[in-house]
């Protein structure tokens, strides 16, 4: 982490790219901390003052954590997963509960929504556009399309 001239400020992070992880290997694990640290094993971080730093956890507590001689912080688990790119403690979380991961879908992001919804206009559009050429061709013509 570089240093700012402001101490208050925090350098913007990029997010890592998704992955997929494999359900089975995060089914395996005995608990969700095991779920965790699978979490931020599959995102190649070098060091866990990566994890710990940008997560804004004391270093002294994540050793605490790592050594399951305390919890970590529930309210920073979403924080994790988007900082290590998988969804690996959700997912051994949903399975702990009774719940089938792989029946559980994403919800689209408002951007997601705008994107389908524009793609099923174009999609309209083209088809309109279609039946308007064919209609054109078989008047100009006499032709059937």
């Amino acid at each position: 982490m570089t240093r700012l001239a402001d101490p208050s400020q925090r350098p913007l992070r990029l997010a890592r790219q998704r992955q997929a992880i494999d359900h089975g290997l995060v089914l395996a694990q005995p608990s969700l901390l095991a779920a965790i640290k699978l979490c931020i094993s599959a995102a190649g971080f070098e060091a866990d003052k990566q994890v710990y730093g940008e997560l804004d956890i004391d270093a002294g507590h994540w050793s605490r954590i790592l050594r399951g001689e305390a919890h970590f912080p529930v309210d920073k688990l979403a924080a994790l997963m988007d900082l290590c790119g998988n969804d690996a403690p959700l997912i051994w979380l949903v399975h702990a509960r009774g719940f089938d991961p792989t029946s559980l879908r994403r919800l689209e992001t408002d951007v997601e929504r705008e994107l389908r919804a524009a793609r099923e206009q174009l999609a309209l559009l083209q088809a309109e556009r279609e039946t308007e050429h064919r209609l054109l061709r078989q008047l100009m013509g006499g032709r059937a399309a």
